[in-house]
């Protein structure tokens, strides 16, 4: 068995620090339990040779961070963010938005299950022939993730907090699985974005999800992307973060309205 030595763990996790924002000081073992097997598929003989292929290899580096980033959601996860969207931001939005235009963004969108929540329930709220534009940006830094969200294809268990009402409507079952409409999927555009780079955006946007992803990051690198993602906001955007997750007073002057839903001012 490969052994994964201090310099190299340190090396490797500054690595990643530096390029990705993700802290994985406190994660050896999880680096050794998922990193043996692509090693040896490699038939590389030391992490430091494995280290040097990454460099090199921008395809290998996807394997790498495949492996590294947990990627766990399901459909309606964290249910009173899509509530505040629901009974508060559409509304306000219905009201005041006379060009029917809402541009959303899904940071860290895993397996597409947030994005898709978002689209279903604006979707319902909206109805049909309405004139909205709601499509959504869905990114992450995960291949495999993204290529498993554009597919649309999920077991029984990440559906099980939708009402029945949208799985009948929004889902056909397959086997054991569960495939989404095109209605819904067409309405997300998936794009591969490392967060630590310079964001592409040229306008702004009126709702960040970016939940359960700053976990991962020291509170330098957080109160980095806060500041960003505050720059990139609309006067008046909201901001969701993570239920465990908090923002400084000092990385941006964003409003708190409730826990880990935060406003932009006017």
């Amino acid at each position: 068995m490969i052994h994964l030595t201090d310099t190299e763990f340190h090396n490797l996790v500054d690595y990643i620090h530096q390029n990705f924002g993700i802290d994985l000081s406190k994660k050896r073992l999880l680096i050794e339990a998922r990193m043996y097997s692509v090693l040896a598929k490699k038939n590389v003989s030391s992490f430091s040779e494995y280290f040097s292929l990454i460099q090199n290899d921008p395809v290998e580096l996807n394997v790498m961070l495949n492996k590294l980033t947990t990627n766990h959601t399901y459909f309606m996860r964290e249910a009173s963010h899509f509530q505040f969207l629901k009974d508060v931001i559409l509304p306000k939005e219905q009201e005041c938005n006379r060009q029917k235009n809402l541009r959303i963004w899904s940071a860290g969108c895993s397996t597409g299950e947030e994005a898709y929540t978002a689209i279903m329930l604006m979707k319902e709220f909206f109805g049909a022939a309405s004139g909205w534009d709601y499509r959504m940006l869905a990114t992450d830094i995960s291949t495999h993730v993204l290529e498993s969200a554009r597919a649309g294809v999920y077991p029984a268990e990440s559906l099980k907090d939708l009402p029945p009402a949208w799985v009948a409507r929004y889902f056909r079952k397959s086997g054991k699985m569960y495939l989404l409409s095109d209605e819904v999927k067409r309405e997300v555009i998936f794009r591969r974005l490392n967060l630590m780079e310079p964001f592409p955006f040229h306008h702004p946007f009126d709702l960040i999800f970016c939940r359960n992803v700053m976990i991962y990051f020291d509170q330098e690198t957080k109160n980095r992307l806060i500041a960003k993602f505050y720059e990139i906001l609309k006067p008046g955007g909201y901001l969701f973060i993570g239920h465990s997750e908090t923002i400084q007073r000092d990385a941006a002057a964003f409003h708190y309205i409730q826990p880990s839903v935060y406003q932009k001012g006017y």
